[in-house]
């Protein structure tokens, strides 16, 4: 099998979900994995795929990735940003919590606080957080997304203004060069403007894969949140955001 012809059938077998592991191409095309990331690094290169540590995805600017998948993605880079986040949230703390696997990453890393109270509108954190006894967790009204156990809508967001909380822990799906938060869902952008606008600090956590990841949907501007936690350095113009609006970055 020729390279060209690898890399066409790669593509196809991405394109059938949205994302594939590096082990999953290997033991598919019974080659090297040296061999599959120089043929992603490709496709990359090309603007075909989008690389990510462990395997590559097709992108889209209006359908996110599959929430199974995205659950698997840089994991060990969410685990990292979750632990620095959660280490600025004191026992008794009111919180926010938004959508998004990264947001269930800080979840799962708060388990080791007491006292909190949560309202999230991410039915994934409310399972996790109602584990435990000590933990007031509110979830908020409205329609439930089936792929991710995201609430939205109007009733949500009214729901979400009626607080005023101490900490917005806030995932995205893209920050662009300007700064501009991105995300696929105009119903769950809404939440979230409201959980910023609710929220006496907010804390916005992204791995590097974020950076320049387009969606069709404006969030807000990162220079609305009072920390970023990531584990790359950004881009020079995000950085340079980061600096004039005097935003605490924390690189894990």
């Amino acid at each position: 099998m020729t390279q060209h012809h690898r890399q066409q059938l790669i593509l196809e077998k991405i394109s059938e979900t949205g994302f594939a592991t590096i082990d999953e191409l290997v033991s598919h095309f019974k080659v090297t994995p040296q061999t599959i990331r120089r043929d992603l690094n490709q496709l990359a290169k090309d603007g075909r795929v989008r690389r990510h540590h462990g395997g590559a995805g097709i992108e889209s600017s209006t359908v996110n990735t599959a929430y199974q998948t995205r659950k698997i993605m840089n994991q060990a880079e969410k685990a990292k940003i979750a632990q620095a986040l959660v280490s600025m949230i004191p026992d008794g703390a009111s919180l926010f919590i938004n959508i998004g696997t990264t947001t269930e990453t800080i979840a799962q890393a708060l388990l080791g606080h007491k006292d909190l109270k949560v309202v999230t509108n991410n039915l994934q954190v409310a399972s996790i957080l109602g584990a435990k006894e000590d933990f007031s967790v509110l979830i908020a009204g409205g329609e439930v997304r089936p792929r991710d156990g995201g609430v939205i809508g109007e009733t949500t967001e009214d729901f979400i203004k009626s607080f005023q909380m101490d900490f917005g822990i806030i995932g995205i799906s893209g920050i662009d060069h300007t700064g501009a938060l991105l995300d696929f869902d105009y119903r769950e952008v809404r939440v979230a403007q409201a959980i910023i606008a609710n929220s006496r600090q907010v804390l916005l956590a992204a791995d590097h894969s974020k950076f320049g990841r387009n969606a069709m949907v404006k969030l807000g501007n990162i220079s609305q949140a009072d920390h970023f936690f990531t584990d790359q350095a950004p881009p020079a113009d995000i950085a340079l955001i980061l600096r004039e609006h005097n935003i605490n970055l924390h690189i894990v």
